[in-house]
């Protein structure tokens, strides 16, 4: 049997605070990231990196932290930046998981 380990939110989010030239992407909608958003994250809604691709590195080494509310939009996410040539990018789970503060 193949078990999937849950993603530790929070660390991920310390691992990013401590990474130089990280980006923290909410993929998330835009009143779900006016709701509640993990501090130093920027709202890019799945489907919208194409044509919102300013919000992205230039790098596409720059290591990328993906979130959503549960883990889903976010995997999505990741495959979609590696299919863009993106190579340091991970899934760090849902805000629903994250403890920290967040920023409205």
């Amino acid at each position: 049997m193949f078990f999937s380990r849950k993603p530790d939110t929070d660390g991920q989010v310390e691992q990013f605070r401590r990474t130089p030239g990280a980006v923290l992407l909410d993929v998330r909608t835009p009143e779900e990231f006016a709701e509640g958003h993990i501090p130093g994250s920027v709202n890019l809604p799945v489907g919208e990196q194409r044509r919102k691709s300013d919000l992205l590195p230039d790098d596409p080494d720059a290591p990328i932290y993906v979130y959503c509310l549960s883990g889903a939009r976010s995997a999505q996410m990741v495959m979609d930046l590696h299919r863009l040539g993106y190579t340091h990018v991970y899934n760090i789970g849902g805000i629903r998981d994250y403890t920290g503060d967040l920023e409205f």
